[in-house]
């Protein structure tokens, strides 16, 4: 996958990549009402059992984007989807909280925009004392 809009977590000794898509940005709209609230729920959680629900939700949702991407462009190669219950059963809870960077940084990449500026005007002149 494209490795600059995503990042990597290991689960029960795979490797999976974490990408935010329209797709993606869609469900998690659906599931809380935009991109803009999620960090809001998860953290402001009162249900600890939802909280844990809720990031492995997003782990899911995340990291099946690559995954259906990669069954798009080689039909004949389809990998299998990850579970809810499969990130639940092969991850504990501290590796949810070191996923959270993970998860972060895959959705700022998928939000960035790539801004090019012009250079500096000053830096076209040069010292014309020196030579």
């Amino acid at each position: 996958m494209e490795h600059e809009r995503s990042a990597q977590i290991n689960i029960g000794g795979a490797e999976h990549e974490l990408i935010l898509t329209t797709r993606a940005t869609k469900e998690i709209a659906a599931k809380f009402g935009g991109m803009e609230n999620l960090g809001e729920k998860l953290m402001n959680s009162e249900n600890f059992e939802a909280a844990l629900e809720e990031i492995c939700w997003l782990i899911a949702l995340l990291a099946n984007q690559s995954i259906l991407i990669h069954n798009l462009t080689n039909p004949n190669e389809k990998r299998e989807l990850l579970t809810v219950e499969a990130v639940e059963l092969l991850t504990s809870p501290l590796e949810l909280a070191t996923y959270k960077e993970a998860l972060t940084e895959a959705m700022l990449k998928g939000t960035a925009r790539n801004v090019a500026s012009a250079p500096a005007q000053g830096a076209a002149i040069k010292n014309r004392r020196g030579g």
